[in-house]
């Protein structure tokens, strides 16, 4: 915590303003706007909620189809199937890690032969905070007519070419649980220049009650809307953003500087225009090169009860998602069987960071 969450959840309770919504709703939303960059946001329960409207919103439904980048987390694509919709997986490219442009439009020609129909949406994600290829993103995007929703989740705080991370798509999805950069514990928002778009939101995430003095409902709507004393701590973190931004690069320049001589071990630069919050720091471990195996250096801290985790498991590999359409070489399998999280908490130590490295050094003398 940043300090002054607390002043704003006695607020909430001294003017008894708990739940559902509230003027800390109504600030937060304001102030992520404007941080970000867009006209507009509404703030929900889940970065999965945000996805799942946006979706709705877009008119995505049973038998669409809908581009997802595949090294990604579940929540990308989770939502897809809520609405009876189909995934599309996307591999990724070396630079960013994050979905390949080329691939899309050969995913997006795929779509037109071999199902007839365009994609409804395109999904792509700024994975461990590092922007993805927008502008090529977008050219495509515009090119063929399907929307952008814009997975934002883990890159609060990013920027592509000095434009936050969140702003470029049709819709920006945040997600503020507990393992984000700043949290709320549990919470996420939709970012948009379409404030009518961000109105009906907001009413499909308050069960689509219509303008009636009695409850009626003319849809199906959702329990997907943030209490007040949620984005009353999302306005306190939201004030120590960019100290936590800092700190996060922080972390990853100390890996980086004491692990970077390794042969076999390498980071992911940040390419031209591309500003990480560094969420998360990642390794590449090349056993041919170095002999060491990502899974020694994980179960080496684990032994010292340290928590590190291989990168995430594609989702085109994912027992789930089988039978699912995949345009990729697989690079993203190879990230998934070399790379490693590491520690990159904001609130580790010089001494946690010593200890971490230390460890890790000693595999490899």
């Amino acid at each position: 915590m940043g300090g002054e969450e607390l002043s704003y959840i006695v607020d909430a309770f001294e003017t008894n303003w708990i739940a559902p919504l509230g003027l800390h709703v109504n600030a937060f939303e304001k102030d992520l706007a404007t941080y970000c960059g867009t006209t507009g946001a509404t703030v929900l329960n889940s970065g999965t909620a945000a996805i799942h409207l946006a979706l709705i919103e877009l008119g995505v439904g049973p038998g669409d189809l809908v581009i997802c980048q595949s090294f990604t987390f579940s929540a990308s694509a989770n939502p897809i199937v809520y609405l009876g919709a189909k995934p599309v997986f996307v591999d990724s490219e070396m630079e960013t890690w994050n979905m390949c442009p080329v691939l899309l439009e050969e995913a997006i020609k795929g779509c037109i032969s071999k199902h007839g129909k365009l994609p409804k949406a395109i999904i792509p994600v700024h994975l461990y905070g590092m922007p993805a290829k927008m502008n090529q993103i977008v050219k495509i995007s515009n090119e063929y007519g399907v929307p952008i929703i814009e997975d934002a989740a883990e890159s609060l705080g990013s920027k592509y070419h000095g434009k936050s991370c969140g702003s470029f798509g049709d819709y920006g999805i945040l997600s503020f649980n507990g393992n984000k950069i700043i949290t709320t514990s549990g919470g996420g928002a939709v970012l948009s220049n379409n404030l009518k778009s961000l109105d009906r939101i907001r009413y499909l995430a308050t069960q689509a009650r219509d303008d009636a003095p009695h409850y009626q409902h003319s849809e199906i709507g959702y329990n997907y809307r943030m209490s007040n004393i949620l984005a009353g701590i999302g306005r306190g973190q939201l004030g120590v953003l960019d100290q936590r931004v800092q700190k996060r690069r922080e972390v990853f320049d100390f890996y980086k500087k004491n692990l970077n001589g390794i042969e076999g071990l390498s980071f992911l630069d940040e390419p031209d225009g591309h500003y990480s919050n560094r969420w998360l720091t990642t390794i590449l471990v090349d056993s041919d090169k170095c002999g060491i195996h990502r899974e020694d250096i994980r179960l080496k801290l684990e032994e010292n009860i340290i928590e590190s985790r291989p990168l995430w498991k594609p989702m085109h590999q994912q027992p789930v998602f089988a039978g699912s359409d995949f345009y990729g070489d697989g690079y993203s399998n190879k990230l998934f069987e070399s790379g490693l999280c590491l520690p990159s908490g904001s609130s580790l130590t010089q001494n946690d960071l010593n200890r971490i490295v230390e460890i890790i050094l000693s595999l490899f003398r």
